[in-house]
């Protein structure tokens, strides 16, 4: 039994690796942080997002265009990584499942949950996303990568809720989608946001994990040894 948790960035150009990985790892199921609401609005011919309708707060509509904005920045599409691991998924013959809790939903009930201050903060931080998208996603990238911890540490203190709603009680929800998954399939791999790494291999007491992380596929010497490492794994067991 081996569980290879693939942490991703949602805006960040990383579709051919992603896809690479799971073909090279050729797992037995790929289960992915996708909602089915959020899978056929990017999947539609329609501008990813418009399918939720008006209900969404606006400050959370105004994050979600912001986020696609950082993509664009990146030359990519927002959440390609995901479908990508989808299509290879399918293609390879493994069993596909997403796993993620109603985003939509889960994001309303956030806004509802958060005191007056963490909403105004939470606004002035999107204001400041729309300046410069692409240099200040790097930057944050960058601190979330230099220290993890301390970073979920600042984040916790200055967005309670969100992180909270976002992060901690996803990872249980997607832990419990992997344990059952682990009880039916031998070798899985579960295409995460790189935020989801840490907790979830908490909650799976008892099995073997592999973590890939996000910084491993945005730095280019890395992710070429990972594929020889990958490349060669592959071609030892067909020449067994």
């Amino acid at each position: 039994m081996m569980i290879t948790l693939l942490g991703v960035g949602h805006v960040f150009r990383i579709a051919e690796p992603v896809a690479f990985i799971v073909k090279n790892i050729w797992p037995d199921a790929v289960l992915v942080e996708l909602d089915q609401k959020r899978y056929d609005a990017m999947t539609s011919a329609e501008r990813p997002g418009a399918s939720e309708g008006d209900d969404r707060p606006p400050a959370l509509k105004k994050t979600a265009n912001t986020q696609m904005k950082m993509a664009e920045a990146h030359g990519a599409q927002l959440g390609a990584e995901l479908l990508a691991a989808i299509e290879t998924g399918r293609t390879i013959g493994a069993f596909v499942e997403l796993i993620d809790v109603d985003a939509s939903r889960m994001m309303q009930d956030a806004w509802k949950e958060m005191p007056f201050l963490e909403k105004m903060r939470f606004g002035f931080s999107a204001m400041g996303d729309k300046i410069r998208p692409k240099k200040r996603v790097d930057r944050v990238h960058q601190r979330y990568s230099d220290n993890e911890e301390e970073y979920f540490a600042w984040m916790r203190k200055k967005y309670p809720t969100l992180v909270r709603k976002v992060i901690d009680e996803r990872d249980i929800h997607m832990a419990g989608k992997i344990n059952e998954a682990s009880e039916k399939y031998d070798n899985i791999v579960v295409v995460i946001g790189d935020g989801h790494i840490d907790g979830i291999s908490k909650l799976l007491t008892g099995k073997s994990i592999r973590k890939i992380r996000l910084k491993t596929l945005m730095d280019t010497e890395s992710m070429n040894a990972l594929r020889a490492e990958l490349w060669s794994g592959r071609t030892a067991e067909e020449n067994e």
